[in-house]
C-alpha cells in the first residue's frame, strides 16, 4: 500500500510538469486532476476534467499526460478517464495558478 501511495505522489509530481497549452499553467495547479489511482503497481489511472466541455483534450496534452505518468519508475501504462462532474471552476485552481493568471483573491470561490 505504501508503494502505491508513493507512486501516486510521484505521478502527481510528474503531472505537475504538464502545462496546459492555452493557459500556460500546469494541469495540477489548474485543478484539472481529480484523482490518481495505481493498479497492480504498474498502471496509473488518472481521473481528470477540462476547463470547458468544448475544450478538446488535444493529442499533445493527452500524450504529455501519458508520458509524464509513464516516466515514473514502475508505471508501465496510463489510462485517462475524462469526467465532467464535478464541473471544473476557478475555485479548483491553486492559489499559485490564480495569482499567475491574475485572478483576484476569492473570485469564483
Amino acid at each position: 500500500m505504501e508503494e502505491s501511495k508513493n507512486k501516486k505522489d510521484q505521478v502527481m509530481d510528474a503531472l505537475s510538469k504538464v502545462i496546459d497549452p492555452e493557459l500556460g499553467i500546469d494541469i495540477v495547479n489548474l485543478g484539472l486532476i481529480y484523482a490518481v489511482e495505481i493498479e497492480d503497481g504498474q498502471s496509473a489511472i488518472i481521473t481528470m476534467t477540462l476547463t470547458t466541455m468544448g475544450c478538446p483534450l488535444s493529442d499533445m496534452l493527452n500524450d504529455s499526460i501519458k508520458s509524464a505518468a509513464e516516466s515514473v519508475a514502475g508505471i508501465e501504462e496510463c489510462e485517462i478517464q475524462l469526467v465532467w462532474y464535478p464541473m471544473w471552476n476557478v475555485g479548483k485552481m491553486s492559489r499559485y495558478a490564480r495569482v499567475a493568471l491574475g485572478i483576484p483573491e476569492g473570485f469564483g470561490m
